[in-house]
This record gives C-alpha cells, structure tokens and sequence, in this order.
C-alpha cells in the first residue's frame, strides 16, 4: 500500500501529510461555521456550503496532484509571462473589478460569471519570477542597478497594483520578498535602506490618516477606523475583535466540541477571516495549537528542501513560496487573538474561498515539485 501511494504522491511526504491535515480541519470547520450563513442564504440546507467546499478543497488536491508531476524548471520560463500578464490584470481590477469595502479586489470571468482575485494570482507569480530572478544574477547581485534596482522595479509595481485595494496582502508579498532578496544575497545595506523608507513612509501615512475627519471614505477611511479600533480597543468598534475574543474564552482548554461553537451565530465571516477562532471555540487548546504547529512543520520542510536542492532556483522557490503560506497563516491567527489590526487574510487552505484556495493548492504543488526532484536526484545518487 505504502509503495502504491509513493509511486503516484511523490515529493516530500511530510508536506503531503500536512496538506491533509489541513484539508480535514478545514472541512470540519467550513462545515460549522457556515450553519447561520446556510440558514440566511440556503434556507437552513446545511449541506450546501459542505459539498461546495468540499468540492473545491477535491479540486485543489487535484491540482496539487497535477502540478507536482510538472518539473519545476517550466516555472521559471512561465513567471515571465505571467508577470507581464499579472500587471494588465491588476490595473483591470482597480478600475473595472467588483468592490466590497469599498476596494477593487475581483475581477469576474468573462462568459462563466466566475469571480477572481488577480491579486492571489500576482502575489505567486512575483515570487516564482524574484527567485528566477535571484538565481540567473547571482554574479551581480550585489550591485545597485543591475542586482538591487533591476528586480525591486518589478516588487514595487506590483504591490503598488495590489496596495489600494489591499494593503495587507501588498504588505505579505513585500515582507517576503525582501527576506527573498536578503536570501539570495542581495546588498544589505540597499534592503536596510528601503526597510527605512517604508517606515518613515508608513507613519507618515498613518499620521495623515489619523488625523483625517471622522466621516472619511473610501480605502483610507477604512485603513483609519481599524487603526483606530485595535489601538483604543474600543467594543463598538472591534465587533468582531470582540466576538473572537468570547470565542476564544469560550473554548477554554479543552473546547466545546465540533459543531458546537456559539460564536458562529454573531461573528462575522466566521468561515474565512475569523475561522481560527471558531476553531479554537470547538477544539480548545488542541485547535490553538495544531494548526500553527503544522505551519511551522511546513516552513521546517520547506528547509529541509532547500538544504538538499542542487539548483538555486529551486531552493528560492520553495522557501519562497512557503514563506508566503506561513506568514499569511500567522497573520489571519494573529488578527483572530487581536494581536495586530483586522487585516481580512485568509487562513491558507483552511478558511472558505475559491481564488485563495486554488493558488494556495498551487503553489503547494509546485513546493512538491522541487521535493520531487530533489528526491529523485538522492534515489539516482544511491
């Protein structure tokens, strides 16, 4: 049986182990916490949001399944393309995608009517070009116009895409990239440079913003009233803050039980940006603790990985595309025990979603693509 599986699942099994996990915990978890959803929309028919994410997570599976059997040298040739196929799709979402909280974030499907985030499609593509990019000017990397100033032109035309209508996700995707560029050698005293900028640039912005009237619209508005909510803990204005922290309490040490969480029924988008809190509400201190822990066993995997690569492609892949994953994860945990703003991240390949879950899925296949051949080259080698 063991032989079977290997013989279709190849890669590293550690990582498909906790790419399982992580589906049957999302699957519980979707499931409760979409019961007042389904009696609001579904008229109580419970099962809907079960099969429809359900569906969606065995389509995922499929795709990783797909994608780590392509080599990932094709990769490198195809972040080329669809970095310069990202931008035009990014600008497309700022002036023609559909809204919610007043920010440009979808872009629907011409003909099919289905909806997708761009953004989750350039934040993947970014990092397979840096660690293109990375690997192919090694020779020069230390240099300020060809290392440096060559690749930060493309980081900061598309987060700047990203950052009007998504603040927190520019923010991932600029964070991992500077630990990608640091990684792969870049001049520190440049990254340093730049990290100073964004500092003083953001509390400029955050001084403009809160010193703006109490009536402002618009993405800044709303970047001010969290701003706001988190730094004077205010209930009116944290409600969700506040319905995750009761959840929190709720669940105390041992949990109430799957499906019986009573947050659920008062906490908005309890299936997506909230969902870590429904989750430690139903398991307790075990919920608290495995799904961080399987993130961290991710990243220590992903250097396992990187450790054993012979191509340098391969390994700022991997650790890059990983690192992204697990900083977005700790993120959306972060915000469910109120320890930074609400960002509205989602808990990767865990919370309710479609685009998110299929890049997700993606850039999972593809970190099993070059564990593969890693592990191919140590079967030839033996």
């Amino acid at each position: 049986m063991k032989e079977r599986l290997s013989k279709y699942f190849k890669g590293d099994a550690v990582v498909w182990i906790v790419i399982f996990l992580l589906s049957i915990i999302s699957i519980l978890a979707v499931y409760s916490s979409t019961g007042t959803l389904a009696y609001k929309k579904m008229g109580g028919d419970t099962t809907y949001y079960l099969f429809k994410h359900g569906s969606l997570l065995i389509f995922g599976l499929i795709v990783i399944f797909i994608i780590h059997r392509i080599p990932y040298k094709y990769y490198s040739r195809l972040s080329v393309i669809f970095l310069y196929l990202a931008i035009p799709m990014l600008l497309w979402t700022l002036i023609k995608g559909a809204s919610l909280n007043e920010a440009s974030r979808w872009v629907t499907l011409p003909g099919v009517g289905l909806t997708f985030q761009t953004s989750d499609f350039a934040k993947f593509i970014l990092i397979m070009f840096i660690a293109r990019f990375l690997s192919q000017n090694q020779e020069n990397i230390k240099d300020f116009k060809t290392g440096f100033r060559a690749i930060m032109i493309w980081i900061l035309i598309i987060c700047g895409l990203i950052l009007p209508a998504n603040f927190s996700t520019a923010a991932i995707l600029f964070s991992t990239s500077l630990i990608l560029l640091f990684l792969g050698r870049v001049n520190i005293k440049y990254l340093l440079g730049l990290i100073g900028i964004g500092l003083v640039s953001i509390s400029i912005f955050i001084i403009i913003a809160i010193n703006l009237p109490e009536d402002s619209q618009g993405r800044i508005g709303t970047w001010k009233k969290r701003i706001e909510n988190f730094s004077n803990s205010s209930e009116e204005g944290n409600f969700q803050v506040e319905q995750a922290k009761i959840a929190i309490v709720n669940g105390g040490i041992i949990g109430k039980g799957p499906g019986n969480s009573m947050q659920r029924n008062f906490l908005p988008h309890p299936y997506s940006d909230f969902i870590y809190a429904i989750i430690i509400e139903e398991y307790g201190m075990f919920g608290t603790i495995i799904l961080p822990f399987l993130f961290l066993i991710l990243l220590f995997r992903a250097g396992v990985i990187v450790q054993k690569c012979n191509s340098q492609f391969a390994a700022f892949l991997a650790i890059g595309l990983t690192f992204m994953l697990v900083f977005q994860a700790f993120i959306n945990m972060a915000v469910a025990v109120n320890l930074i703003p609400v960002t509205g991240q989602t808990l990767p390949f865990v919370s309710m979603g479609g685009t998110s879950i299929i890049f997700t899925s993606v850039a999972f296949g593809v970190i099993l693509s070059v564990s593969r051949t890693v592990k191919n080259v140590e079967e030839n080698e033996e």
